[in-house]
Protein backbone atom coordinates (compact mmCIF):
# COMPACT_ATOMS: atom_id res chain seq x y z
CA UNK A 1 0.00 0.00 0.00
CA UNK A 2 1.26 3.56 -0.73
CA UNK A 3 0.26 7.11 -1.30
CA UNK A 4 -0.83 6.33 -4.86
CA UNK A 5 -2.72 3.10 -4.03
CA UNK A 6 -4.62 5.36 -1.01
CA UNK A 7 -5.23 8.29 -3.99
CA UNK A 8 -6.99 5.69 -5.43
CA UNK A 9 -9.06 4.72 -2.57
CA UNK A 10 -10.20 7.85 -1.97
CA UNK A 11 -10.78 8.36 -5.77
CA UNK A 12 -12.98 5.29 -5.25
CA UNK A 13 -15.07 6.52 -2.51
CA UNK A 14 -15.44 10.22 -3.39
CA UNK A 15 -17.20 8.17 -6.61
CA UNK A 16 -19.72 6.43 -4.42
CA UNK A 17 -23.06 8.55 -4.80
CA UNK A 18 -21.92 7.97 -8.63
CA UNK A 19 -23.04 4.07 -8.63
CA UNK A 20 -27.28 4.93 -7.70
CA UNK A 21 -29.10 2.33 -5.97
CA UNK A 22 -29.03 -0.82 -8.77
CA UNK A 23 -24.91 -0.27 -8.48
CA UNK A 24 -23.94 -1.44 -5.42
CA UNK A 25 -22.44 -4.38 -6.75
CA UNK A 26 -20.33 -2.50 -9.61
CA UNK A 27 -19.12 0.03 -6.53
CA UNK A 28 -17.91 -2.95 -3.65
CA UNK A 29 -16.24 -4.33 -7.40
CA UNK A 30 -13.70 -1.54 -7.58
CA UNK A 31 -13.08 -2.12 -3.92
CA UNK A 32 -12.60 -5.60 -4.12
CA UNK A 33 -9.91 -5.17 -6.98
CA UNK A 34 -7.77 -1.96 -4.80
CA UNK A 35 -7.86 -4.46 -2.08
CA UNK A 36 -6.87 -7.14 -4.27
CA UNK A 37 -3.55 -5.27 -4.90
CA UNK A 38 -2.84 -5.67 -1.13
CA UNK A 39 -0.48 -8.47 0.45
CA UNK A 40 -2.94 -11.69 1.28
CA UNK A 41 -4.60 -10.83 5.66
CA UNK A 42 -3.81 -7.20 5.24
CA UNK A 43 -6.10 -5.86 7.59
CA UNK A 44 -6.64 -2.08 5.36
CA UNK A 45 -8.37 -4.51 2.77
CA UNK A 46 -10.72 -6.15 5.21
CA UNK A 47 -11.58 -2.79 6.62
CA UNK A 48 -12.06 -1.65 3.15
CA UNK A 49 -14.39 -4.48 2.30
CA UNK A 50 -16.14 -3.92 5.72
CA UNK A 51 -16.60 -0.44 4.83
CA UNK A 52 -18.31 -1.33 0.96
CA UNK A 53 -20.41 -4.13 2.62
CA UNK A 54 -22.10 -1.01 5.23
CA UNK A 55 -22.22 1.93 2.45
CA UNK A 56 -24.13 -0.33 0.38
CA UNK A 57 -26.75 -1.19 2.83
CA UNK A 58 -25.46 -4.77 4.50
CA UNK A 59 -24.15 -4.08 7.87
CA UNK A 60 -24.81 -7.59 8.54
CA UNK A 61 -21.96 -8.96 5.92
CA UNK A 62 -19.51 -5.78 7.09
CA UNK A 63 -19.71 -6.84 10.82
CA UNK A 64 -17.08 -9.80 10.54
CA UNK A 65 -14.65 -7.95 8.12
CA UNK A 66 -14.77 -5.17 10.46
CA UNK A 67 -14.02 -7.65 13.11
CA UNK A 68 -11.64 -9.34 10.75
CA UNK A 69 -9.75 -5.94 10.22
CA UNK A 70 -9.58 -4.86 14.24
CA UNK A 71 -7.83 -8.48 15.11
CA UNK A 72 -5.26 -7.79 12.20
CA UNK A 73 -4.35 -4.54 13.39
CA UNK A 74 -4.76 -1.12 11.98
CA UNK A 75 -3.23 1.82 12.27
CA UNK A 76 -4.75 4.07 15.31
CA UNK A 77 -7.42 6.25 12.28
CA UNK A 78 -8.64 3.38 10.59
CA UNK A 79 -8.89 0.66 14.07
CA UNK A 80 -11.16 4.15 15.43
CA UNK A 81 -13.05 4.37 12.28
CA UNK A 82 -13.29 0.19 12.54
CA UNK A 83 -14.63 0.79 15.76
CA UNK A 84 -17.06 3.79 15.00
CA UNK A 85 -18.54 1.62 12.13
CA UNK A 86 -18.70 -1.60 13.70
CA UNK A 87 -20.80 -0.04 16.63
CA UNK A 88 -23.24 1.70 14.09
CA UNK A 89 -23.29 -1.92 12.01
CA UNK A 90 -24.16 -3.39 15.46
CA UNK A 91 -26.85 -1.35 16.18
CA UNK A 92 -28.22 -1.86 13.20
CA UNK A 93 -28.11 -5.56 13.53
CA UNK A 94 -29.25 -5.72 17.32
CA UNK A 95 -26.27 -5.14 18.99
CA UNK A 96 -26.39 -1.99 20.78
CA UNK A 97 -25.03 -3.04 23.84
CA UNK A 98 -21.80 -4.37 21.71
CA UNK A 99 -21.58 -1.13 20.27
CA UNK A 100 -21.82 0.81 23.80
CA UNK A 101 -18.95 -1.57 25.14
CA UNK A 102 -17.27 -0.83 21.77
CA UNK A 103 -17.46 3.26 21.89
CA UNK A 104 -17.59 4.01 25.82
CA UNK A 105 -13.63 3.93 25.88
CA UNK A 106 -13.49 5.93 22.69
CA UNK A 107 -14.86 8.77 24.73
CA UNK A 108 -11.36 8.83 26.82
CA UNK A 109 -9.02 7.93 23.89
CA UNK A 110 -6.30 10.79 22.83
CA UNK A 111 -8.73 13.52 21.09
CA UNK A 112 -8.86 13.24 16.85
CA UNK A 113 -11.20 14.29 14.14
CA UNK A 114 -13.23 11.30 14.73
CA UNK A 115 -14.37 12.52 18.45
CA UNK A 116 -17.91 14.09 17.33
CA UNK A 117 -18.28 11.17 15.10
CA UNK A 118 -18.02 8.74 18.19
CA UNK A 119 -20.34 10.50 20.42
CA UNK A 120 -23.13 10.80 17.36
CA UNK A 121 -22.47 6.69 17.21
CA UNK A 122 -22.52 6.09 20.66
CA UNK A 123 -25.89 7.88 21.14
CA UNK A 124 -27.25 6.37 18.61
CA UNK A 125 -26.71 3.38 20.15
CA UNK A 126 -27.92 4.22 23.81
CA UNK A 127 -30.85 5.42 22.10
CA UNK A 128 -31.77 2.08 20.94
CA UNK A 129 -31.16 1.12 24.10
CA UNK A 130 -34.52 3.59 25.87
CA UNK A 131 -31.04 5.19 26.93
CA UNK A 132 -31.91 8.74 25.35
CA UNK A 133 -30.94 11.30 27.66
CA UNK A 134 -27.51 9.43 27.87
CA UNK A 135 -27.67 9.97 23.86
CA UNK A 136 -28.55 13.66 23.85
CA UNK A 137 -26.08 14.16 26.55
CA UNK A 138 -23.37 13.12 24.00
CA UNK A 139 -24.53 14.97 20.92
CA UNK A 140 -25.16 17.76 23.09
CA UNK A 141 -22.02 17.86 24.52
CA UNK A 142 -20.18 17.42 21.35
CA UNK A 143 -22.18 20.11 19.89
CA UNK A 144 -21.55 22.54 21.89
CA UNK A 145 -17.94 23.70 21.19
CA UNK A 146 -18.93 23.99 17.41
CA UNK A 147 -21.81 26.78 18.11
CA UNK A 148 -21.03 30.29 17.53
CA UNK A 149 -22.83 31.43 20.96
CA UNK A 150 -23.86 29.23 23.71
CA UNK A 151 -21.18 27.10 23.97
CA UNK A 152 -21.23 26.65 27.79
CA UNK A 153 -25.02 27.10 28.41
CA UNK A 154 -25.68 24.05 26.08
CA UNK A 155 -22.28 21.95 27.51
CA UNK A 156 -24.07 22.78 31.20
CA UNK A 157 -27.27 21.28 29.68
CA UNK A 158 -25.87 18.28 28.31
CA UNK A 159 -23.91 17.59 31.77
CA UNK A 160 -27.59 17.99 33.36
CA UNK A 161 -29.41 15.65 31.26
CA UNK A 162 -27.00 12.74 33.22
CA UNK A 163 -26.30 14.46 36.33
CA UNK A 164 -27.13 12.88 39.67
CA UNK A 165 -29.79 15.10 41.16
CA UNK A 166 -27.29 15.87 44.14
CA UNK A 167 -25.17 17.45 41.62
CA UNK A 168 -27.38 20.02 40.12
Amino acid sequence: MDDNWEKRLAEAWASIDTYGEDGAARFRALIDGLVAELPDGDPVGAFEQACAWDSTGHSDRAVPLYREALAGGLDAYRRRRALIQLASSLRNTGGAEEGVALLTPELDAPSDELDDAVRAVLALCLSRLGRDREGLSLVLGALAPHLPRYQRSMARYAHLLVAEPDQV
